[in-house]
């Protein structure tokens, strides 16, 4: 996967989307306990194929022949981190794009000591919100998956990311900020009730995972996972009464979601 000589346009975050509605990436998910069943939704919705595939014996292995891998640090046990080294190290050999998801970075020690030696490996997108980012490059983090700052403070941690190690950092927020090196793309779209429904946060990184193994580039990748579920929310809450009803309507939306209802309304700062 390429770095981005320019910054992706609607158009092209069109054709990525379609690019996973016709090839249907494989994309091996190791997530967390919470997050598993919503994390396989949201990738069938998009027309994507999910494939838990997260203990030792097996993780390398599949990764090798999976499209994109995402590596989630929610949860963390002993042999589902071990998996999660085995996934990286066999996605670098194949040139297999993989996402970082570094859940509650900066807040607990040890799970943050792995997401520390893990974005070291060159991940293709690291995604979290603004204290898993301050967390991962080094401050206090938040409190446990929650984002206690701002994403705007969270800015300058994530160039620092972006240009060490190589990679996008998608920082989640009310506004969505995707970062390569110096430029930064930003999207408004959303609703509140995105942050009332369990794992939405989680399921945004396997759709990013998604989007890398059909993009030109990882910004591409994930501007376009970032907008296609930020606005099937938008959709979603338009059609619900609160966030029970909204996490089906959710999935339903970004089933319906077209490449050129996305490249038409997508706004790109």
């Amino acid at each position: 996967m390429s770095v981005r000589p320019t910054l992706p346009t609607a158009d092209d975050l069109g054709r990525t989307w379609e690019g996973v509605r016709s090839r249907s990436p494989l994309v091996q998910c190791l997530t967390n306990v919470v997050a598993t069943q919503r994390t396989a939704d949201v990738l069938l919705a998009a027309g994507a194929a999910p494939a838990m595939v997260d203990n030792p014996h097996e993780a390398g292995a599949f990764a090798r022949v999976a499209s994109a891998v995402l590596v989630n640090l929610g949860t963390p046990q002993d042999a589902t981190v071990e998996a999660k080294r085995l996934a990286v190290a066999a996605a670098r050999e194949a040139g297999t794009p993989w996402v970082l998801d570094p859940v509650a970075a900066g807040g607990l020690a040890w799970r943050t000591e792995v997401a520390r030696e893990l974005v070291a490996l060159g991940p293709s997108v690291v995604r979290g919100n603004a204290s898993e980012v301050l967390g991962l490059a080094g401050g206090a983090g938040g409190r446990g998956v929650d984002a206690t700052d701002s994403a705007e403070s969270a800015l300058e941690a994530a160039r620092e990311l972006s240009q060490r190690h190589g990679c996008v950092v998608a920082l989640s927020g009310p506004v969505d900020h995707l970062v390569l090196g110096d430029e930064v793309v930003r999207l408004a779209h959303g609703h509140p009730w995105l942050t009332r429904v369990t794992a939405v946060g989680c399921s945004l990184g396997a759709l990013v995972a998604a989007c890398c193994a059909v993009a030109e580039d990882s910004l591409a990748a994930a501007a376009t996972a970032t907008a296609a579920l930020t606005l099937a929310a938008e959709d979603a809450a338009a059609r619900s009464a609160g966030p029970g009803s909204f996490a089906p309507a959710l999935l339903d939306e970004l089933a319906a979601l077209t490449p050129e209802a996305l490249a038409g309304r997508a706004v790109l700062a």
